[in-house]
């Protein structure tokens, strides 16, 4: 007797293809993004990222219909990874306690590194900004998320008067970016932490000369 396939089935099917294409796919990426940061884009190939990830070379290109599209997957991926591994402390970054816990975490961060392999967003940007329009869009858009939820906090420490009214929490944000961004450079040339903390330290100062007086 053969049996009666109901829409719910092939709808539940349809599901379970869907997800593990997704955990397929999130595979490939993560290996990607693992490779890229280790060795640059150009040190990582196809069969490279197939062998990390445990998957074939036709399932990788299912997902991605070249190289540079999957690198651009490796930059979201790695968006969105800076921006959860930090949500807590820029989820509340509207205090001076709130900056100086945040940049306690990103120095922290780097000593649990050796200082190695530089911001996963800078290091990308160094290597394909000047010849990958499409992924030099992707990455300014990636540094304009982490900006922004710095940015954030500080307005949210000028609306409640902790901060003066002229205080600029766009050019305080992005002084703020590129001193982190410059700091990791460093700390990636030097093997050390002192430029990273100097960097950070000096716009925390920068910032609480808008405070208002006690």
């Amino acid at each position: 007797m053969s049996e009666t396939v109901t829409p719910a089935a092939e709808g539940a099917g349809a599901t379970r293809r869907t997800t593990r294409g997704l955990v397929t796919r999130e595979r490939i990426v993560a290996a990607a993004a693992q490779l890229m940061f280790e060795r640059g884009v150009a040190g990582t190939s196809t069969p490279d990222v197939r062998d990390a990830a445990g998957v074939s070379s036709s399932q990788i290109y299912h997902y991605f219909a070249d190289k540079s599209a999957l690198t651009r997957a490796v930059i979201e991926f790695q968006t969105a990874r800076i921006l959860t591994g930090q949500r807590v402390l820029l989820s509340r970054l509207d205090s001076f306690e709130a900056l100086r816990d945040w940049r306690d975490a990103i120095v922290q961060i780097e000593h649990g590194l050796d200082c190695r392999g530089g911001c996963p967003l800078g290091s990308l940007t160094s290597e394909l900004a000047e010849h990958d329009p499409a992924a030099r869009t992707a990455l300014a858009e990636g540094f304009t998320q982490w900006t922004a939820a710095i940015r954030d906090g500080l307005q949210d420490m000028l609306d409640r008067g902790v901060l003066r009214d002229d205080a600029d929490p766009h050019r305080l944000s992005l002084a703020t970016m590129a001193a982190l961004q410059g700091g990791l450079i460093l700390a990636q040339a030097q093997r050390s932490t002192a430029a990273l903390e100097a960097g950070l330290d000096a716009m925390i100062e920068r910032i609480a000369f808008h405070a208002v007086a006690p």
